[in-house]
C-alpha cells in the first residue's frame, strides 16, 4: 500500500521540474514487477536520494533514467522531453557507478577527458576543462596517473569529475561509495555534497544505506516493491515516518506490538500486550480494535534507575538486558513484561551505571510515538 508521499499530479508537474517519470513499470519477466506505476519529478538543482532495501526497485529506476534499461510502460521526461527509448549516450546525463568504470590503459586525464572527446571538444578546451574539473574534486596534478596508481577515494573522484567534466544538467550516482571504508565514506559524502552546492546541478544518488541518504539529500524517496513509500525531506521522514515500514528502515526504531483504543485530542490511545495504556501520534493505524505497531526513537526513552512513578503515570517497568558502550553514548538494550525489547540510547556521559538484571523504568513524550498498523 503506498503511503504519503510528496510526488507530483501527473498532469501539473512542480515548477523547474528537470525530470518527470509519467506511470514508469518495468518487468524483466513479464509477471513481477520491478518498478510498479512510478509518479515522480525531479526538480532542477536538487540532490534526490532514491533509498531502499535491495530489490526494491531503486537502481531499476536510476537505470532507466541512464537509458540501460527501457521501461516496460509509461514514459520518462527529461527537460520536457521524451527519452525511454533514447540510447544513454544522447541523453547527456552524467553518470558514476560503484565500480569507478575507470579505462585502465588511460591516464588519469584522459579518463577524465573521454566524455569531451567522443563530443568533438577541442584539445585546448578540453585540456582546460579537465583541468577545472581535476581541481574541482581536489586532484589537480594527478592527471599523468593510471587508475591503479590511485585509492579507492581518489579512483571515485576521478570517475565524478568525469560525470561532470561535459557540464550535464543531471548527474546519477548509483552506489558510488559502496567499496570505501567507513572513514573515507563519510569524507566522500561531504565531498560530494559540497560538489553539488557549490555547482548547482541536479544529482539522483541511490543508496540502501539511511545515515548516507540523510546526510546527503535534499529529499529521499523510500523504496519497497517497486513503488515510492514516502518522498520527503530528510527531517520529515525520520520525525513523520509515514509508516511502520518507512519508520524501520529510517533511522533505529523501537517497535512494540499494541491494539488501538480510542482517539482523544489529537492523540490515539493504544494498549500493550501487558495491558498498559499509552498516548501516540496517529500515523496509519486503523480504528478503535485494530491491531497496530507502537514505533518510538531509542534516542526518546528516558529511562530512569527508580520506579515507574519517577517517570509518570505512563512510564513502564524493564529490566536491562545489555548495555553496549559506543563511544560517544550508551547503546541499552532493556526487556518489557512479554519479553519485548525496547532499546535506549543515552549520552555516555550522563548514563547512571546500569547492570543486566537491573530493574529500571522507562518512558516518553506521546508526541515522541507514533502508532502505525502493522507492516505486511
Amino acid at each position: 500500500m503506498p503511503a504519503r508521499a510528496d510526488t507530483s499530479s501527473r498532469h501539473c508537474p512542480v515548477p523547474d521540474t528537470l525530470v518527470r517519470f509519467l506511470g514508469v513499470e518495468k518487468s524483466y519477466d513479464g509477471v513481477r514487477q520491478a518498478v510498479r506505476h512510478l509518479d515522480l519529478d525531479i526538480l532542477r538543482g536538487e540532490f534526490l536520494t532514491l533509498l531502499g532495501p535491495s530489490g526494491s526497485g531503486k537502481t531499476t529506476t536510476l537505470m532507466m533514467l541512464a537509458g540501460f534499461e527501457t521501461p516496460t510502460a509509461g514514459e520518462i521526461l527529461l527537460e520536457g522531453r521524451p527519452i525511454a527509448r533514447l540510447p544513454p549516450h544522447r541523453r547527456g546525463i552524467g553518470v558514476v557507478f560503484q565500480s569507478y568504470a575507470l579505462f585502465p590503459h588511460m591516464t588519469v586525464a584522459e579518463n577524465v577527458a573521454f566524455p569531451l572527446s567522443v563530443r568533438g571538444v577541442g584539445r585546448a578546451e578540453r585540456e582546460a576543462r579537465v583541468a577545472r574539473a581535476l581541481e574541482m574534486v581536489r586532484l589537480p596534478g594527478y592527471g599523468d596517473r593510471r587508475p591503479a596508481q590511485l585509492s579507492g577515494g581518489q579512483q571515485q573522484r576521478v570517475a565524478l569529475a568525469r560525470a561532470l567534466v561535459f557540464e550535464p544538467p543531471l548527474v546519477l550516482l548509483d552506489e558510488p561509495l559502496g567499496a570505501l571504508d567507513k572513514q573515507l565514506r563519510e569524507e566522500m559524502q561531504l565531498e560530494i555534497r559540497h560538489i553539488h552546492e557549490r555547482l548547482g546541478v541536479t544529482m539522483v544518488y541511490v543508496t540502501h544505506d539511511q545515515a548516507e541518504a540523510l546526510t546527503m539529500s535534499d529529499r529521499i524517496a523510500v523504496f519497497r516493491d517497486g513503488a515510492i513509500r514516502q518522498l520527503d525531506a530528510p527531517q520529515a521522514l525520520y520525525e513523520r515516518p509515514a509508516d511502520a515500514f518507512v519508520a524501520s528502515f529510517v533511522g533505529e526504531n523501537n517497535r512494540l506490538p499494541a491494539r488501538v483504543v480510542g482517539e482523544e485530542d489529537g492523540l490515539v490511545t493504544v494498549e500493550l500486550a501487558s495491558g498498559q495504556r499509552l498516548r501516540a501520534r496517529r500515523g496509519d493505524a486503523g480504528p478503535a480494535g485494530a491491531r497496530a505497531v507502537l514505533s518510538v526513537r531509542p534516542e526518546r526513552v528516558a529511562l530512569a534507575a527508580a520506579s515507574p512513578e519517577e517517570l509518570g503515570e505512563h512510564a513502564l517497568p524493564a529490566t536491562v538486558a545489555e548495555v553496549i558502550y559506543l563511544g560517544d553514548h550508551v547503546r541499552v538494550r532493556l526487556l518489557l513484561e512479554g519479553g519485548i525489547e525496547l532499546v535506549a540510547k543515552r549520552p555516555a556521559a550522563a548514563a547512571f551505571a546500569l547492570a543486566p538484571g537491573e530493574t529500571v523504568a522507562v518512558a516518553w513524550q506521546p508526541e515522541h510515538a507514533i502508532a502505525f498498523a502493522p507492516d505486511v
